[in-house]
């Protein structure tokens, strides 16, 4: 995806269609149509969960914005978000999109190694404090000092408190950084824990999933560099466009739950048909995520559709909460056309149905974020 140590696309053949009579910009000059832009922009604004007449806002802090610095810290992790990001291509411009941003520091894709790295990390740290951009990936473990995770003779979570405590802005992706992922899992022997609780306080935003959608990744990016502020947030501080609805309800199986349609084993008749999955062990009504909207594999799938129950992974502590995979929810009563997706879900959650109930409530922006009256922005409307 990236042609340098700064996140810079090889160039390609530039093609004037489309920006005859316009300025150059960064995009022309490498061969994107301005159809392929503002293509781009509509699938960011819709991602959003924006009124289209926020696309030409977005389109403009694209064409405008100064590449921030952005630093990508990964700790006890797999690389599998770093590898999910990295095979982004819906839309198909999506690649391009990062170029607005100077990547100084990522240990897996980066150029230089060793102290040289380390430098790369410690000078943006400096010159940019309070300036540049934190993705995390990877748990944090804190028993014994910290001493599971060193990187430099450092322990990760030295990095974390300097990097994300000096930082504009932190985006934690993955499971592992949400609440500390499978490194986590009973019995959790390295204490690992997400960067929310390792460093408190913070200007934090997470976009939790094993791995995450690179769609969702970008939009967090490009609202926080149009808006100047972190999207809206739910109560675990992820946000509300990509978490703020239950799979269950926007699953294309959906009609089959309703129905009473359920697979009862694997490869069976009904398996073949495409009926729900429920009692094969998915854990969609129980699971906040916009998987079946922004999909896999450049939207044209995702899990489900492809025959495999959801596994919960954008919940927290799903490794030993939603486990074993392949046994299914408690009984839902009434599962049929009689009953609704809220009557559903107040089943399945039980003892958490209050906390899912206060689920698209809360705050807007993050800690630094200003008020809404003093943020004209986005209007109250459109929230």
């Amino acid at each position: 995806m990236w042609g340098d140590l700064n996140g810079s696309i090889v160039p390609r053949q530039a093609s004037p269609k489309g920006w005859r009579g316009r300025p150059p910009t960064r995009w022309s000059e490498r061969g994107v149509s301005r159809r392929s832009f503002l293509r781009f922009c509509a699938a960011i604004t819709a991602t959003l969960a924006l009124p289209d007449r926020y696309m030409p806002r977005i389109a403009e802090a694209l064409e405008a914005v100064k590449r921030p610095a952005l630093v990508w810290l990964e700790f006890q992790d797999c690389a599998g978000c770093t590898e999910s990001f990295l095979r982004a291509s819906r839309p198909s411009v999506g690649d391009i999109a990062l170029d607005i941003l100077s990547v100084n520091y990522h240990e897996t894709i980066m150029a230089p190694s060793g102290k040289a790295a380390e430098k790369s990390l410690r000078d943006t740290v400096v010159n940019e404090k309070g300036k540049y951009l934190v993705v995390v990936e990877g748990s944090i473990p804190t028993r014994d000092g910290g001493v599971y995770c060193t990187i430099g003779g450092r322990t990760a979570l030295d990095i974390a408190r300097e990097v994300c405590g000096n930082a504009a802005a932190t985006i934690t992706v993955g499971a592992c950084a949400f609440y500390g992922g499978w490194p986590a899992a009973k019995p959790n022997p390295t204490g690992a824990v997400g960067v929310q609780e390792a460093v408190p306080g913070i200007t934090l935003i997470n976009l939790p999933g094993c791995p995450p959608n690179a769609v969702n990744i970008t939009a967090t990016i490009v609202h926080f560099l149009t808006f100047g502020v972190l999207p809206a947030t739910d109560q675990q501080s992820r946000p509300l466009f990509a978490y703020g609805e239950r799979i269950h309800d926007r699953c294309e199986r959906r009609a089959h739950f309703d129905a009473g349609q359920f697979v009862e084993e694997w490869g069976d008749e009904a398996h073949r048909k495409g009926w729900c999955l429920y009692k094969m062990g998915c854990k969609g009504p129980a699971t906040f995520h916009n998987c079946p909207v922004v999909r896999w594999n450049e939207g044209t799938s995702w899990p489900v559709a492809a025959g495999h129950g959801c596994i919960g992974c954008s919940e927290r502590h799903f490794w030993d909460e939603m486990t074993p995979f392949y046994r299914r929810l408690p009984t839902v009563p009434g599962a049929g056309v009689q009953a609704t997706a809220d009557q559903i879900g107040a089943w399945i959650v039980g003892g958490t149905a209050a906390a899912f109930a206060a689920h698209g409530i809360v705050s807007a922006i993050r800690d630094k974020a200003r008020p809404l009256d003093e943020n004209p922005q986005i209007n109250e409307e459109d929230r």
